[in-house]
This record gives C-alpha cells, structure tokens and sequence, in this order.
C-alpha cells in the first residue's frame, strides 16, 4: 500500500474537501468532518450517504462516547473498486490490478514490442486486464479507470502520443478512444517516465516536494516533481534529457536526427555499443548488466563513465529545479552503485554546495514496480475526484 495521504503529485483534483479527508482512510465521525469542513451537518450526512451507496466509504468501529450513544465513523474503502495500471515499455509490458489505496493485487507481464503498434499492444492489455479482473473473482463492474504508462511524448489532456521516435504507427492515436470502445472507464495515459515519478514518490518520498526521477533503459528521460506537482510543461516533454547535448558526445549520432545526444553515449545500447568497439561481447543493455555483476571491468568502467554523463546534464537540473531526492531507475540501474557513483561524483563536484547539502542521488526504491504504481496513481486521482465520482454514479 502507498501512501496517499499527503495530498497527489497531480495537484488539486477540486474534489471535495469532505472526500479529501476521508481519502486517507482515517476514520472520522460526521460532527469531526462538519468541524473539519464547515459544512453543516445534513450536507456532511447527505454526502457521507451517497459515498456509502458507491461503496467508497464504510462505517468502522464507533468512536468512544461522550455520553449516550457513540458515535457512528467513517472511512474510505480501499477494496470497493479497481483500477487498472498498464507499463507499456519499448520491449516489455506490465499490467497491475490495484485497489484504491494502490496496494497491488495482482499482475501480469510479457515481453511486448511497442512497435508492434497500438491496435496489437493495447488489444493485449485489454484481454489481460479482463482475465486478471476475472481472476480475482471480481465483476467488471467494479474496474472504474485505466492509467498508462508509454515510452513516448504524451499530450496529457487528450492521451494521444505525440511524435514518438521509438513507437511507429502511434504517432496521435487516440489510445483512451480506443481503449473505451472495449473498457468502458476513464482512460489516462502519460509518458513512463513521468508515472515512474509518481510511483517513486508514492512508495518511498511522499513527504518530498522536490524530486527528479531519472530512467536509464534503452532511453534516458526523467520525471520532475517540483512543488509537490508533476511538472509536464507546454508540449509535455518536461524532463526529456536524453535528447540533451553532451561534450563527450561530439559527432556521436543520435536516432533523433541531431549528434552528441546523451541518450546516444549512456543509455543501455549505446553502453553496449562502446563495449563492443573495445572488443566486448555485449548486444544490449542486459548483456553489459551480466557483465558488470560478473566484475568485469571494462564493462564497470563503461557504465560509471555513462553515470558522469548523465551527472553532467544533472548538473544543470540540480540548478534549474533544486531538488531534494534524485532517483535512479530504469533496466540499467541494475548495475547498482557503479552507475549511481558516476552520476554522484560530477553532480557534487559542479553543483553549488547549498543545492547539494541535502541533496540524495539514490536508486529507485520503487525499482521495477515504479511504473505500475505511478499509472495506478494517475487512475487513482481521477477515480476519487469529483468528475470520477460523478461517472461512477452515473453507472
């Protein structure tokens, strides 16, 4: 279970503040949510009734009396509905059925090629989804939002991937649209990198407000939390590093189109490649993983210079958001310290002293399960505001 308590890195739902607090599954009485929001007591009760009638809210255990009859209290229901949360990734897909406090209740994975395209990848999360709901022994019913994850730039309000250099045919295709005609729940859908944000902040910093999630994979990109919010910017490519020039990289081409991208020098390819010009058997970024835990140095000495890399564009990340927790996931922080080493000692070296005093560069807490919780999180948020609350009436 993550801790969704301290408010979401999504921002203000508007929902109201009576749902809010019954949100972190506190039990609380109607005279305390009459205190707590100023609204009268037959408005606390005529809301607390219809969160009742959805299944969101449950009595538990009447609170000590003051004298006659005790007080009747109230919590949220974690395990009245489901969402489903979907990892899409460039060679592997993961799906997860959480209830609405996040707690994973079951999951499912399988090598997938986003290349495959968006009919054949999402046809498969949608069959998978309905199994794992079935499997559990649940009504369809009760699965009331889907949140994605894809390896690609995300125009959030509309879902649709935009521009997507490693996702042929998904180019403004309209995935909640599409999902829809066969799932009929809300759909939201954003970059991986981003929802990797939100599932580390969830499950290991949800007291932090500043936070840079950086994913090292067949790709680099990162996710940034500043203020508390995830920050998507204008075109919703916020935190798109990888694409960022660095001076080792001069000439080096880049997929992109332009040379010298750090995508092109430290990601998990682009290791393997420089391995093989030294004579190294490594096809991929798995292979230089096997390597490093096999001690092998040129293999160590390659992925830390990969880590400096990757500190040098931080470096000036470190300076633009000041972040308090920078966390390292992605298939290549499986080379453990040797990454992270590289990454700390060119950002501590360059940046000011007062952006790094209390500055921790860690591996993701979240670890593979970073992506999964982050789209359950997006699903979440949307299930538990006002306009999720509306529709699931309206069921």
């Amino acid at each position: 279970m993550v801790d969704i308590s301290r408010g979401s890195a999504l921002g203000i739902s508007g929902a109201s503040e009576l749902f809010q607090l019954l949100r972190d599954g506190v039990p609380r009485t109607r005279a305390s949510l009459a205190q707590a929001t100023g609204l009268a007591r037959s408005t606390i009760a005529a809301r607390v009734d219809e969160l009742m009638r959805l299944g969101l809210v449950t009595p538990v255990a009447d609170a000590a009396s003051t004298g006659g009859r005790p007080p009747s209290q109230f919590a949220l229901n974690p395990g009245a509905r489901l969402v489903l949360a979907a990892d899409l990734g460039a060679s592997h897909a993961t799906i997860a059925l959480t209830d609405l406090a996040g707690t994973v209740l079951a999951r499912h994975g399988e090598p997938m090629d986003i290349a495959d395209g968006p009919e054949a990848v999402l046809g498969w999360m949608v069959d998978a989804g309905r199994e794992l709901v079935d499997g559990l022994g649940r009504d369809r019913h009760d699965l009331v939002a889907i949140g994605i994850g894809v390896p690609g730039p995300v125009e959030h309000s509309t879902g649709r991937p935009v521009n997507p250099p490693i996702m042929p045919g998904w180019d403004r295709f309209d995935v909640p649209g599409w999902v829809q005609q066969h799932l009929e729940v809300p759909v939201l859908v954003d970059n991986d990198v981003n929802i990797m944000a939100l599932g580390e902040r969830a499950q290991a910093w949800p007291a932090v407000e500043h936070l840079v999630f950086v994913k090292v994979a067949t790709g680099i990109g990162s996710g940034v939390i500043s203020g508390g919010l995830l920050q998507r910017g204008a075109q919703g490519i916020a935190g798109d590093i990888g694409h960022v020039q660095v001076a080792r990289g001069a000439g080096v081409p880049c997929h992109c189109g332009n040379r010298g991208c750090l995508e092109a020098l430290a990601s998990g390819p682009a290791i393997a490649r420089a391995l093989r010009e030294q004579g190294v058997a490594a096809n991929s970024g798995s292979d230089v993983i096997d390597l490093v835990k096999r001690g092998d140095l040129d293999a160590i000495q390659a992925v830390r210079q990969a880590g400096r890399d990757i500190g040098e564009v931080l470096t000036a990340c470190v300076s633009l958001v000041n972040p308090s927790v920078i966390a390292i996931g992605g298939s290549m922080a499986r080379a453990g310290e040797h990454l992270i080493a590289g990454v700390r000692e060119v950002v501590y070296t360059r940046s000011m002293p007062l952006a790094t005093e209390h500055l921790a560069i860690v591996q993701s807490a979240a670890a593979a399960d970073a992506a999964v919780l982050g789209a359950s999180m997006l699903a979440i948020h949307h299930a538990l505001s006002p306009e999720g609350i509306d529709q699931l009436a309206a069921r």
